[in-house]
């Protein structure tokens, strides 16, 4: 009885910035199936799902038993990596051809995200850490799961919803880069590669924009599409500048120990991988599909290491728990 009882008070501690975990494996999910890799795909799937439903438990839990702490943790801004997570999982599971359940998810994840939104926002601080774009990144979630489901449903007002949420998320992101503390891309432990990430989930929601227009739908006329590829370009030109940075700094001072916001690193990886493959059709640029794969598979072995580091930190934690 103590092993179940054991992983149960294991569980109830994970902070909110553990749906990072989740944001991580379910954009590897996505890469993976961009790239055919249909076995792996379904496996990060799988996972993705397991941790998704886990939180969400406690989430509920946490909001009927204890709405104090709850609120305490919504005005931090690791608590939007619930909505991202949701809006990424959507994602996948559209392009799974699962449109009744990405729905549902888009649904849940739009109930949630003006609350979490308006308390992140106005609790924001100077000298922030990486997290802070979370803001950015949960709100261009939103934006890529709806112009997702536009594009396979051709529903227009969900694409119009989709591209204001995109407007809305680089304001956010402007609001962020004023908040964050640069001295964290040499000494951030993880979520500091969110600096980029916002900027590569960017690009995406800019990509799925172009990518729902179709003849049946006719979202946007010539100029509209000029200004949305111009943009979308831009975006992934400066979040590949922001992951060469990142990269170095990481290699000028490494941290290779464990921590669990190195998935806040995995989810940039993947995302820019991701952003990079779409491009190859949004802007019309086949040849980077293999910059795009080479940097999917640096985001797979990342993605590893760190799923290594988290189950060698959960069983140091169970133990702990555990009763003597």
């Amino acid at each position: 009885m103590s092993g179940p009882s054991s992983f149960r008070a294991w569980w109830a501690r994970r902070p909110p910035a553990a749906g990072a975990a989740v944001m991580a494996t379910g954009i590897v999910s996505v890469g993976l199936r961009m790239t055919g890799q249909e076995v792996l795909s379904w496996i990060t799937l799988v996972l993705a799902s397991a941790v998704w439903a886990g939180l969400a438990a406690n989430f509920g839990m946490s909001l009927v038993r204890g709405r104090e702490r709850w609120w305490a943790d919504a005005r931090q801004p690791p608590s939007l990596t619930a909505v991202a997570a949701t809006t990424v999982l959507g994602t996948r599971f559209s392009l799974l051809g699962r449109p009744v359940l990405a729905e549902a998810l888009l649904a849940s994840a739009a109930v949630l995200w003006p609350v979490l939104i308006v308390e992140v926002v106005r609790n924001c601080r100077r000298r922030m850490p990486g997290s802070v774009f979370l803001c950015c990144v949960a709100t261009q979630g939103l934006a890529v799961l709806g112009a997702t489901l536009a594009g396979a449903g051709a529903t227009a007002w969900l694409a119009h919803a989709a591209l204001v949420l995109f407007g809305l998320g680089l304001v956010l992101y402007g609001f962020a880069l004023s908040r964050f503390e640069l001295r964290q891309v040499a000494e951030g432990q993880g979520d500091h590669w969110v600096a980029g990430g916002a900027l590569a989930i960017s690009a995406l929601a800019g990509s799925k924009l172009l990518a729902a227009d179709s003849a049946r739908l006719y979202l946007w006329n010539d100029d509209d599409r000029g200004v949305l590829r111009t943009v979308t370009a831009a975006l992934l030109v400066l979040d590949l500048a922001w992951y060469a940075v990142l990269l170095v700094a990481e290699a000028a001072r490494p941290r290779l120990r464990y921590d669990a916001r190195r998935w806040s690193t995995v989810f940039p990886l993947g995302m820019t991988a991701v952003a990079v493959l779409s491009a190859t059709t949004s802007l019309g640029a086949p040849w980077l599909r293999g910059p795009g794969q080479v940097l999917l598979w640096i985001a797979v072995a990342v993605w590893a290491a760190v799923a290594a580091g988290a189950v060698a930190d959960a069983r140091a934690g169970l133990r702990s728990t555990a009763p003597r």
